[in-house]
C-alpha cells in the first residue's frame, strides 16, 4: 500500500514537471512567434521608407527571412499541437506596448531599433536555449544563427555614421533607451511568466534572482560590444 502511494507520488511529480516544461515551451515559442511576426511587419514598412532602392531591397529581404523565422516556430509549435495564435496571445500587449514606447523619429532611428532589438532577442533566446531540450535548441539556433542581419544593419549604420557624424550622439542615447526599455521588458515577462523558475525547478528565489541577473548581465554586456563596433557608447 505505502508503494502504490510512492509510486503515485512520483507519477503526479513527473506530471508536473512535464507540464510545467510544456508550458515553458508554449511561452517561449509563442514569444519567439509574435516576436518574429513583429519584426516582419516593421522591416516591411521601414522598407517603403528607405532613403535608397538598395536599402529598400534590403530591408525587404529581411523582412521576408523574419517571416520565415516565424513559419518555423509556427510548425515547430503544431508539431506537438500547440496552436500558434494562442501561443502568441499572452505576449502581444507587451510587445506592442514596448514598441509604441519606442517609435523611431527617423529611419536611421529605425535601423538602430533593429540592430539592436535583433541582437537583444538572439542573445536571450540563445541563452535560454542551451537549458532546453535538443530539438528546441536546434530550432533556437536555427533562428537566430544567421549573421546576415545584423551584418547588412551594422555595415548601413558604419556607413551613415561616416556619412553624417552628427548623427553620433542621437544614436548612442536612442541605443540606449532601446536597450533599456528592451531588457526591462523581457526581464519582466521572464518573471511574470516563470521562464527562467520553470527551467531551474527547485531553485528558491535566491538562486532565481541570481541566475537572472547574470544573464540579463551578460545581454548588457553583449550590447555593449555591438555598440563599440559601432564607436557608440552604450
Amino acid at each position: 500500500m505505502d508503494n502504490r502511494i510512492d509510486d503515485t507520488s512520483a507519477d503526479a511529480a513527473l506530471a508536473s514537471v512535464a507540464n510545467d516544461y510544456s508550458r515553458l515551451l508554449m511561452d517561449l515559442f509563442g514569444a519567439m512567434a509574435y516576436g518574429e511576426l513583429s519584426a516582419f511587419e516593421r522591416l516591411s514598412s521601414d522598407a517603403r521608407f528607405s532613403p535608397t532602392l538598395a536599402d529598400r531591397l534590403a530591408l525587404g529581404r529581411l523582412a521576408v527571412a523574419e517571416f520565415q523565422h516565424f513559419e518555423l516556430v509556427a510548425a515547430h509549435l503544431e508539431g506537438f499541437d500547440g496552436d500558434v495564435e494562442k501561443a502568441m496571445e499572452p505576449f502581444v500587449a507587451s510587445i506592442n506596448a514596448f514598441h509604441e514606447r519606442t517609435k523611431p523619429a527617423d529611419w536611421y532611428e529605425s535601423l538602430m531599433k533593429h540592430y539592436v532589438m535583433d541582437a537583444v532577442s538572439r542573445d536571450f533566446y540563445c541563452e535560454i536555449a542551451t537549458l532546453l531540450d535538443n530539438d528546441t535548441r536546434d530550432l533556437v539556433q536555427q533562428i537566430h544563427s544567421a549573421e546576415t542581419q545584423s551584418a547588412y544593419l551594422l555595415a548601413r549604420l558604419e556607413s551613415a555614421l561616416a556619412e553624417d557624424p552628427r548623427l553620433a550622439s542621437r544614436l548612442a542615447l536612442w541605443g540606449r533607451r532601446l536597450v533599456g526599455e528592451a531588457l526591462t521588458r523581457t526581464r519582466q515577462v521572464s518573471l511574470e511568466r516563470g521562464v527562467v523558475g520553470k527551467m531551474l525547478r527547485g531553485a528558491d528565489g535566491a538562486q532565481l534572482e541570481a541566475e537572472i541577473s547574470r544573464i540579463f548581465a551578460r545581454l548588457t554586456r553583449n550590447h555593449s560590444y555591438r555598440m563599440n563596433a559601432l564607436k557608440l557608447t552604450a
